[in-house]
């Protein structure tokens, strides 16, 4: 955790070395096997590279661009700046850029994949609704993603479904515009490209299911180191709680427009519960167990549920 105070999280680094070390024998394996079916190994190496170096230096960017967030300096924004950097002092890490996003959706995420680019951003929407410590301790749940590193693991874990994704996408359309080729050659362009479509749609749903389950593990960390720093479990129940009830008072549209992003968000913006066809798919843990999980940090405390 590169020496921040945030309680460290074996669970967590064991889970994404793990995430980190079956996505690579996946990437391997979706390489050769596009090489094997007559996609030419340049192509495959050119289009890993680009996407690679893309979502590598731009995820902050993008993240925060398709937000419509904008950096906030001390004199703009000087009360969420001061939070951050009573946190910060309290974690003994580096201070990240802050932002504020323009949305009505009560929310905060971190993205950057490593310290000298990480943003953590506050939506409008949250700052208005929440008590200033209800802010500290989700910007604190935000902060730990930065410490644990996982935001960076989040990012890259993302990047093999994201080229699976594109290349299913460009095998459907070519293999649709093909008309089907001619005759049973093995290097006909169509079979070729449904061949594509399918290794992709394989090793997309692969990765979607290992994010996945990283994704909730590593918000139930999160819960627990900011809880553990600011010492008010409680309080960020309180906010948890707060913003999931008030979620469903936000206007379809709104949140349609941000839940792109519920992977990194402190909560998803969903309108209904229960939205997750299943657990399998869901981004975040049920907000009972992260509450029940509080409450438990609470007892351990002497603080009270």
């Amino acid at each position: 955790m590169a020496g921040s105070k945030f309680i460290p999280d074996r669970g967590l680094t064991v889970r994404m070395v793990a995430t980190m070390a079956l996505l690579g024998v996946v990437y391997v394996a979706f390489v050769v096997l596009l090489v094997l079916v007559g996609v030419p190994w340049y192509l495959v190496a050119g289009l890993v590279a680009v996407f690679a170096v893309i979502q590598y230096f731009s995820s902050d960017k993008v993240a925060v661009y398709s937000m419509g967030a904008r950096e906030v300096t001390p004199e703009q924004a000087p009360e969420l700046h001061a939070v951050v950097d009573r946190l910060c002092a309290m974690a003994d890490m580096p201070k990240p850029r802050v932002a504020v996003a323009e949305t009505d959706v009560p929310n905060a995420f971190a993205t950057g994949h490593n310290e000298k680019n990480t943003v953590v951003c506050a939506t409008t929407g949250l700052m208005r609704r929440l008590e200033k410590g209800e802010l500290e301790a989700v910007l604190a749940h935000e902060l730990s993603h930065v410490a644990h590193r996982d935001v960076m693991v989040m990012t890259i874990a993302g990047f093999l479904g994201i080229v699976a994704g594109f290349l299913t996408q460009i095998a459907l359309r070519f293999a649709l515009f093909s008309g089907g080729g001619r005759g049973r050659d093995q290097n006909n362009p169509a079979l070729i490209a449904l061949a594509v479509v399918v290794i992709s749609a394989v090793v997309w749903a692969v990765s979607f299911v290992l994010t996945r389950v990283l994704s909730r593990y590593r918000e139930l960390s999160a819960d627990r180191a900011a809880a553990y720093l600011t010492g008010q479990p409680s309080t960020l129940g309180s906010a948890l709680t707060k913003i999931t009830g008030d979620m469903a008072r936000i206007p379809s549209k709104d949140l349609r427009q941000v839940e792109p992003f519920n992977a990194f968000f402190f909560t998803p913006a969903f309108s209904k519960k229960g939205f997750s066809l299943s657990q399998l798919f869901a981004t975040h843990p049920p907000v009972e167990q992260r509450l029940a999980q509080l409450g438990e940090i609470s007892r351990n405390l002497g603080t009270g549920a």
